[in-house]
């Protein structure tokens, strides 16, 4: 017998937790901008998906808001209201990586601001803090390329990546849980804004910033596990079903 598909109210709270920190966060200012939350499930391979229903906004939804999707398709499985396009990156996500149960997608004014000026589509990094919360390199996807409506082209970079840039569009971490996936987020676009004010500062200085070189960005993506997460055991959906 197939296995209903039932809400469960602790992954509500949660949901609607990191939504209204999203939102206070600055990040929302319409309805567009997701969360989706990966849930296992006997009947569905790669789990179920807890997302926000088509013309609300994070900031405003409560639990009523939260539908249910298989992650294979965009079939609804537990509410009656459809998804936004932007929900069919999520599900290619977590479907192609079973160590991902959460992502988040925003429209952030500093990262479409940078990007769209022209900027070259690389991460330039300051601070210390960013190659060891993001895990691994941002990858940017041409402002040309719409990979929500088209996904095909997700598993060509998804399992080097926790943090996608859509140029001209926004930008969708994602982690092994919300926190994760909220930190990254959190994480990409304070130091986006922290190389703008760089840059200005630089301007009119004189100067030029001190950006860290490649060499030793790619030393801390490969030391970000132990340094972030030291004592974190390795559960995952993925590898406990192995």
């Amino acid at each position: 017998m197939p296995t209903p598909v039932t809400f469960d109210p602790v992954i509500g709270r949660e949901f609607v937790r990191y939504a209204h920190l999203v939102a206070n966060r600055g990040y929302i200012h319409n309805t567009l901008g997701n969360i989706v939350m990966r849930a296992p499930h006997p009947d569905y391979a790669h789990g179920i998906a807890y997302t926000k229903h088509a013309e609300i906004s994070l900031e405003e939804m409560s639990e009523r808001n939260i539908v249910i999707t298989d992650v294979s398709s965009p079939k609804i499985l537990w509410g009656e209201r459809m998804t936004s396009v932007g929900h069919n990156l999520s599900r290619e996500i977590l479907r192609l990586r079973p160590d991902i149960n959460a992502t988040i997608h925003v429209h952030d004014d500093a990262v479409l601001s940078l990007y769209s000026s022209r900027a070259p589509p690389e991460f330039r990094v300051l601070s210390l803090d960013p190659p060891f919360v993001l895990g691994k390199p941002v990858h940017f996807v041409p402002a040309h390329v719409d990979v929500e409506a088209d996904v095909s082209s997700v598993k060509d970079f998804v399992h080097d990546t926790n943090s996608v840039i859509l140029v001209g569009h926004g930008l969708t971490t994602f982690g092994r849980n919300i926190s994760e996936a909220y930190h990254r987020l959190n994480t990409l676009t304070a130091e986006v804004r922290r190389v703008l004010a760089a840059e200005q500062h630089a301007a009119v200085t004189g100067t030029r910033p001190a950006y860290r070189s490649q060499h030793e960005i790619e030393e801390m993506y490969r030391f970000a596990e132990r340094i972030i997460y030291p004592t974190r055991p390795d559960q995952v959906m993925g590898e406990a079903a192995e």
